[in-house]
């Protein structure tokens, strides 16, 4: 039996017009019925997931910027933050990046250096609390990732200027123009098989759905591990279940075959 579900939000529950499924809201009630807990694993920030999910913020489990921050009934469950003088070795790097601009993802907002308005644009998609600083190294808070928005691609730009960084970080492209720097600990399978523990759930009793590289590591949280027919070649080849397309509800459409 299935006791928990987790679904990545962009390119997987989202669909490309940034949209949840109405379908969802019915699915989720049933699920809660049954007593299975849905969460969302998200590289977006913890406000923008509890914004998104209001009506039902206080039964989510929310895994929010990679891995790096959970919260469950509106409790504090996990935190991975990174040393300042990390992140100003990050930024010193980032600084001579064409075309790319740093999002800090902070406990209490994420912060960026950016004026440019389809910079503030894209980065406004994810970030509900987002603050404009003069300089980035200045900002005081808990920061548990760093962000790229780069509209050169990040896998094709940005991500070459920390392929080899420090050993101590994991580097990922999380999407198309977008590039994350945790902690090498941190990661969205490190936090769910920390819930598994906390929650008593196994292997064989979660369910997965991603489509991109900073979904593989929680591929192999779950036995039911979705790959959304849109996904990375890689995420497919590391999943055990393709699902159909975010465009064609296919998370909503897997649940419903397997769990209810």
């Amino acid at each position: 039996m299935i006791k928990l579900i987790v679904a990545d939000m962009d390119g997987t529950l989202l669909n490309d017009n940034n949209e949840i499924n109405e379908e969802f809201w019915e699915v989720y009630k049933k699920l809660k019925e049954k007593g299975v807990i849905f969460a969302v694993g998200s590289g977006r920030q913890y406000h923008n997931l509890k914004e998104r999910f209001s009506s039902i913020k206080d039964d989510m489990l929310f895994i929010a910027e990679n891995g790096t921050y959970v919260v469950y009934h509106d409790e504090e469950l996990y935190v991975n933050v990174i040393e300042k003088k990390d992140i100003e070795k990050i930024l010193k790097i980032a600084r001579n990046i064409d075309n790319c601009k740093v999002v800090l993802c902070g406990k209490n907002s994420a912060y960026t250096e950016a004026t440019e308005e389809n910079f503030l644009t894209e980065m406004k998609k994810y970030y509900s609390e987002l603050k404009q600083v003069e300089k980035l190294e200045e900002v005081e808070d808990d920061i548990m990732k760093v962000a790229f928005c780069d509209f050169s691609g990040s896998e094709e730009n940005s991500f070459n200027y920390y392929k080899d960084f420090d050993s101590k970080f994991k580097v990922v492209v999380s999407g198309r123009i977008w590039l994350d720097i945790m902690k090498d600990d941190a990661n969205k399978g490190k936090a769910v098989e920390m819930v598994q523990k906390k929650l008593g759930i196994t292997y064989d009793e979660t369910m997965i759905f991603g489509d991109y590289l900073n979904d593989l590591e929680m591929m192999s949280m779950g036995k039911y591990s979705f790959a959304m027919a849109n996904a990375h070649e890689v995420l497919k080849k590391n999943s055990n279940y393709i699902a159909e397309s975010n465009n064609d509800n296919g998370v909503i459409k897997a649940i419903k075959e397997y769990v209810l």
